[in-house]
């Protein structure tokens, strides 16, 4: 039985309206202050309809966008919820009208280095090469990160997205599989 378009809806309900894990909703809530679902004793999350709205935005701004966590809350800040709460509808105004300075790829560079981690570019900077030197090796000098395009921002955040759904794929067919 499909809920009323107005009917709240618990975490898992959202998380798979989204085709979101339900700990990236979670760690959303505590990166957006404007992310507040009802809590009940216990606390049981409930989503209202205009808290699904906002994270279908955000989800957008994230995955379809190529936005950094950093980015997606200055265009809270700077264009309001009702803005993100509607960016991901079709024929609606994009957030491609936000200011350059607080696109993905700006946020990247030069002076991100504690936010770097947090974006897809600062976790590929990051990772570990495999011809990385033995750790007895004297550490060089870290080589200037190349500049990404948007679209190739876009396209690295995409294939992350379909890794994650594997990723849950595989941990779905995984507990299937010892029950």
């Amino acid at each position: 039985m499909d809920k009323a378009p107005d009917a709240f809806r618990t975490i898992s309900e959202v998380a798979d309206e989204l085709d979101i894990p339900q700990h990236v909703l979670r760690f959303w809530e505590s990166r957006f202050p404007q992310i507040k679902p009802m809590k009940r004793a216990g606390g049981r999350r409930y989503y209202r309809p205009e808290d699904v709205d906002l994270l279908r935005g955000i989800k957008h701004l994230l995955y379809a966008e190529g936005y950094t966590i950093r980015g997606a809350q200055a265009i809270l800040r700077d264009k309001g919820q009702k803005f993100v709460q509607t960016v991901w509808q079709p024929g609606a105004a994009g957030a491609d009208e936000v200011e350059p300075a607080e696109a993905p790829v700006e946020e990247a560079g030069e002076g991100a280095t504690e936010e770097a981690p947090r974006s897809l570019f600062g976790l590929l900077r990051s990772a570990p090469r495999a011809s990385e030197e033995p750790e007895d090796a004297a550490p060089q000098p870290a080589e200037p990160a190349p500049q990404l395009s948007r679209e190739n921002v876009r396209r690295l955040q995409s294939a992350l997205h379909e890794l994650r759904e594997c990723r849950q794929a595989i941990d779905q067919a995984l507990k299937e599989q010892a029950a």
